[in-house]
């Protein structure tokens, strides 16, 4: 199960001298006090995929996302409806186009869903990287993973290297719904969630810890981040929208799939060759499937033994991200190191 943990900055610290911990924020139990925010950021909640189930969850994340010190809005289209989508092809189009055009500090998409397949044979990349350029920050995760590596394919992700603070680019992250939004939750969702967020749009997060399993003390790589969902991933394989990223780190989530379709989906990758070309993959959660009377024993420790057995490259566990409450922000495409010590895992960019 994934968990965010303190990190163990003075072990990390002798073992890896050239590491500046003193000065690194790392997202292990975010805190942001929001009376010491920066000036507020312009940030638009848009829908580029599924429709929003509930109206009510869209305006409750702006009004949160008001409490966390951003001068956040609604896009006019963000509530529509087409059959399972936020409006037909051509007005989600619209929709982020509208947000690469106001180019606000922050672009939070509403919900995954499914969607954006439709539009990657049209966006125009050239309009979302001199959004980037502008300094727009996309955030999302689950169907909003086609839409980052679709930019990182087209050379529309923004810099590799951009500099310390800079927040401009590709983002996993929450989404205002589910993680801003929640009528049962007096904040709209996780704390840590939404604090890791502040901090990570403040320019502030520079890395993040977690637990992983034994046997990967002393692993030390580096590599661009890269990843997000493991069933959209899989799906723009062999596609024009499929970055070709070597020596990367890979970051995968997924929800609602049995294991077998987990394995199916990594040995896929595994048989094309992506897996292979990476310096480690870094699994996140898994969640919400149903175990089934065939599996006779078989379970997703199995189905992980097994891709561990077929793969030279270290396969970590516990990432923070994925469906569920408490998840981290990670910058799709920049440039990052994996650290373990021990058990203690830290992603740093």
């Amino acid at each position: 199960m994934a968990s965010l943990k303190p990190v163990d900055a003075a072990a990390l610290l002798r073992v890896h001298p050239h590491v500046d911990l003193q000065t690194l924020h790392v997202a292990a139990a975010c805190e942001v006090n929001v009376s010491d925010t920066h000036a507020s950021a312009s940030l638009l909640v848009f829908s580029p995929a599924g429709v929003v189930p509930e109206v009510a969850a869209a305006r409750r994340a702006v009004k949160r996302l008001k409490q966390l010190g951003f001068d956040a809005a609604l896009d006019p289209s963000a509530l529509a409806r087409r059959q399972r989508f936020a409006g037909d092809d051509s007005e989600r189009l619209a929709a982020v186009y509208r947000v690469a055009d106001a180019a606000p500090a922050v672009a939070l998409a509403t919900r995954g869903g499914y969607g954006l397949s439709r539009l990657l044979d049209v966006i125009d990349w050239a309009r979302i990287g001199r959004s980037i350029e502008r300094g727009t920050a996309w955030v999302g995760y689950s169907d909003v993973t086609a839409l980052h590596l679709a930019a990182l394919a087209h050379g529309a992700g923004g810099p590799v290297s951009p500099g310390e603070g800079v927040t401009a680019g590709l983002w996993a992250g929450p989404m205002a719904c589910g993680d801003f939004g929640l009528a049962d939750d007096p904040l709209g969702g996780d704390d840590v969630t939404q604090d890791c967020f502040v901090e990570a749009m403040q320019g502030e997060l520079e890395a993040v810890g977690f637990r992983s399993e034994a046997g990967f003390d002393g692993l030390e790589v580096q590599g661009r981040l890269w990843g997000g969902n493991l069933s959209v991933v899989q799906a723009l394989l062999g596609t024009p929208h499929f970055p070709r990223v070597k020596g990367g780190i890979l970051f995968l989530e997924d929800v609602n799939e049995h294991p077998y379709r987990t394995e199916r989906a990594l040995l896929q990758l595994l048989q094309a060759g992506v897996l292979a070309n990476q310096k480690a993959v870094v699994l996140g959660s898994f969640t919400a499937y149903k175990p089934s009377p065939l599996d006779r024993g078989y379970n997703f420790k199995q189905m992980l033994a097994y891709i561990r057995s077929q793969l030279k490259v270290p396969v970590l566990t516990g990432l923070p991200f994925g469906h569920v409450p408490t998840k981290v922000c990670l910058p799709v495409g920049r440039r990052a190191r994996l650290i373990v010590e021990d058990r203690d895992a830290l992603i740093l960019w």
